[in-house]
């Protein structure tokens, strides 16, 4: 499995990165910005199987983020199964986060503190694992 952790805090990426690390190759962006790179460069050869994605990030937000992997996708008329699976892991629980990363589209959506077990779960419910 392809995966990006999108998180800028460090102790929370690392963290994911270790919990991720046995299911495939992980790379990872402190950043919104850098999280449309790696997107776009992923999808010309290897696209990510998994996105796990903060909300509060720097230069361009997650819901930003989120927003633009799937206009991408659907200009590229990958939908549905096709798409990549986006885990939206963030502090931010609230009403109005929530109903908007559904609204685009995510596939899931976990508040923090990161919990591994949960994670794990999430993945085996989306048949990743």
């Amino acid at each position: 499995m392809n995966i990006l952790i999108v998180e800028d805090e460090l102790t929370s990426r690392e963290l994911l990165k270790v919990i991720l690390e046995p299911y495939g190759t992980v790379q990872t962006a402190a950043d919104g910005i850098e999280a449309m790179k790696a997107f776009n460069l992923a999808l010309a050869s290897q696209p990510y199987d998994l996105i796990c994605l903060d909300i509060m990030l720097p230069k361009m937000d997650g819901q930003q983020v989120l927003k633009g992997i799937r206009k991408i996708e659907g200009d590229k008329g990958l939908l549905g199964p096709d798409a990549v699976k986006i885990i939206v892991i963030s502090a931010l629980g609230d009403f109005e986060n929530v109903t908007e990363a559904f609204s685009s589209q995510c596939t899931s959506y976990i508040t923090k503190p990161i919990d591994a077990d949960k994670i794990v779960a999430e993945l085996k419910n989306l048949e990743l694992i």
